[in-house]
């Protein structure tokens, strides 16, 4: 139940997280040039985000020689935890960016 619960949460953020760089895109887009969709770019700059945000925490870990686990067992699911850390970090980066701008 609990998986379930944390599944749908994180599937919430991640939901909210694009639809807030839709938003952004949105406005940012010319009417008069054939471009991508919001939502294509929303999920682009996600994975490019996470990706980059990955790469520079496996630099930090392997610079400083930290021994992590290769996987986190949550209930049923098995998962990098840099990847896991990475991701939540790029979905949560919209929202600190619109606390800024306020």
């Amino acid at each position: 139940m609990i998986t379930i619960v944390a599944l749908l949460l994180f599937l919430a953020l991640t939901s909210l997280s694009l639809w807030l760089r839709v938003a952004r895109h949105r406005n940012s887009l010319e009417e008069v040039t054939p471009k991508a969709s919001p939502l294509a770019l929303a999920v682009q700059e996600l994975v490019a985000t996470a990706g980059g945000l990955y790469l520079s925490i496996v630099m930090l870990i392997s610079f400083l020689k930290i021994d992590l686990p290769g996987k986190v067992t949550l209930y049923t699911i098995a998962l990098d935890p840099l990847a896991l850390l990475s991701m939540g970090l790029a979905i949560i980066q919209p929202f600190f960016f619109r606390l800024m701008n306020k």
